[in-house]
């Protein structure tokens, strides 16, 4: 019988006696391993695209192509052309009069040694890839367990990943929850979680037994506010496009929209209209519309639908060509539009992850930000509006992750911007320089002045000691 337990260990030990042995990695060895990661990505593409299809019943090619291929090769690329530059030295001022005799601080960039990461189903290519980005640059191993549920994608990482890379530098390990327990137990030297909040409590507790630091990049609902100034169908066809995006399989997908009622009738048409464009010949047996991830996620979107229409919701399915989803080959569910929900309701409670779109009336931009302030801090938030005074009121009074201001997901594309989450939602921060900075250890170093400037720090406390003190007790 398989000890997973005693192979995590093994490989972990393998990986910390070959960091040491080597040293402080040299960029052309960081250099090395971004670009296999890389050539993993590029010469595999079509056998990605075919491992998320069978695991989703339906993925888009093309969405396959954007969001997990080349995005992951985005990052890395950006950390390979940039991390030469990030991983000099930081020169730090010191106190008065310290820096004028010789004394220097400094701060070193130095790798944690040996990150695990924990990947989600929903983009398991991305979500793996993204973070290995970093950790690379930083000049770490890593040990990864991809998700359970996207069975195919994760052995064919696995196996890609095993020709690319000895053990001691990068190892996949793949399985159900117990190989999951097993490894958010091991003491690495950094982990990252993405996925559930409800599963990372857990993963940080099972961390924080061996003092493990984490980056927990959870989810949550994800609002979206319509200001009294937007441009209602511009708004529309932003959040449909985030909300189509993967069929709404992604933590930062807009959760809930918070619209003046006033605004109700064109924001509807908009909606219908923008699905219409996006999928002109319809959704059934459309490429580019992906699936629901398997019966069960399935079926919960359903029973959200049929709990609100029950408690008063108005349903609006999008559905451009009016197909019959009852009878088909996959999990497809077409975009809806779930019109004055209350909180009652189980959409509203809960994070969707699907194509379902719940739309709450609100008076005005301030009771839209009141409610947000209310509910646990999200991921992401999303504004549409056209005054820079009504936007300056949003961002000034909410906390969340990340924000796109007149458009959705797009500041995750963006890899001079750090991602990440904020209290329920998350902690840590990765992609570019911030996914370098989150995995490497900053050494702080003081070099001490060969002058005896200091002398009257040590006892007898007077004199000099006494003004020293005195001058820093000064309000």
């Amino acid at each position: 019988m398989r000890d997973v337990s005693i192979e995590l260990a093994v490989v972990l030990e393998k990986q910390k006696t070959s960091q040491r042995k080597e040293g402080l990695p040299s960029v052309e060895i960081r250099a090395d391993r971004l670009s296999r990661a890389i050539d993993v990505l590029l010469n595999n593409k079509t056998q990605l695209q075919d491992a998320l299809i069978a695991d989703f019943g339906h993925r888009s090619r093309g969405l396959t192509d954007f969001a997990d291929v080349a995005s992951s090769i985005k990052g890395l690329r950006h950390s390979r052309k940039h991390m030469k530059s990030w991983m000099r030295p930081s020169r730090r001022h010191l106190e008065f009069p310290l820096g004028l005799f010789g004394a220097s601080g400094k701060v070193q960039y130095q790798p944690k040694d040996v990150v695990g990461i924990m990947s989600p189903w929903n983009f398991p290519i991305t979500l793996t890839f993204a973070p290995l980005a970093g950790v690379l640059a930083a000049g770490n191993r890593a040990m990864i367990k991809p998700s359970e549920f996207t069975p195919a994608t994760s052995d064919l990482m696995a196996k890609l990943i095993a020709q690319a890379f000895d053990e001691d530098e990068l190892y996949v390990i793949t399985g159900e929850a117990d190989v999951a327990a097993a490894f958010a137990s091991l003491p690495f030297d950094h982990l990252i979680f993405t996925g559930s909040t409800g599963v990372g409590k857990l993963v940080m507790r099972a961390a924080s037994k061996n003092l493990v630091p984490v980056t927990l990049e959870l989810g949550g609902k994800s609002p979206v506010i319509v200001g009294e100034s937007a441009d209602v169908i511009k708004a529309a066809t932003g959040i449909m496009h985030g909300k189509t995006f993967n069929a709404g399989q992604i933590c930062i997908c807009p959760d809930y929209v918070l619209l003046n009622e006033k605004q109700k009738g064109g924001f509807v048409e908009a909606a219908q209209a923008a699905v219409g464009k996006m999928f002109p010949s319809g959704l059934k047996d459309n490429d580019d519309y992906t699936s629901i991830l398997g019966q069960r996620h399935f079926d919960r979107m359903r029973n959200h639908v049929e709990d609100a229409r029950s408690k008063g919701a108005d349903i609006v399915e999008l559905n451009p060509q009016n197909e019959d989803f009852s009878q088909q080959p996959h999990h497809k569910l077409p975009p809806t539009l779930i019109m004055g929900v209350s909180d009652d309701m189980t959409v509203m409670q809960e994070e969707i992850f699907g194509p379902l779109l719940p739309v709450r009336y609100t008076s005005n931009t301030e009771e839209a930000v009141e409610y947000v302030n209310a509910h646990p801090r999200p991921l992401a938030l999303y504004f549409f509006g056209n005054s820079a005074k009504e936007e300056a009121f949003v961002m000034d009074n909410t906390i969340s992750g990340g924000v796109t201001v007149n458009d959705t997901i797009m500041h995750i594309a963006q890899e001079n911007l750090p991602f990440g989450g904020v209290g329920p939602s998350g902690m840590g921060h990765y992609h570019g320089k911030d996914g370098f900075l989150e995995f490497s250890h900053q050494k702080a170093i003081y070099r001490q002045t060969s002058l005896d400037l200091l002398k009257f720090l040590r006892p007898p406390y007077a004199g000099m000691f006494r003004k020293y003190v005195n001058f820093n007790l000064k309000n």
